[in-house]
């Protein structure tokens, strides 16, 4: 998938391998969704750009995530 910017864009990523993640926490869907993408990565189904771009998106929302969880 070219392009890959947001969150939703890696769901849809995962998707394609039939990889949904819905723990009812935003926090913890980040971490499975890193988890299942590296699985993915590692089963040589993705290019290593891919992953890495996949990745840093996920890095980046667990970031905002743990910050809004902050002000809480």
């Amino acid at each position: 998938m070219d392009g890959m910017k947001t969150f939703y864009d890696v769901q849809q990523f995962l998707k394609q391998f039939g990889i949904i993640v819905y723990m009812g926490k935003r926090l913890y869907d980040i971490e499975m969704m890193k988890i299942e993408l590296k699985q993915v990565y590692d089963a040589g189904l993705i290019e290593r750009l891919e992953y890495l771009q996949a990745e840093s998106i996920l890095r980046r929302e667990h970031q905002l995530e743990l910050k809004y969880l902050e002000k809480e």
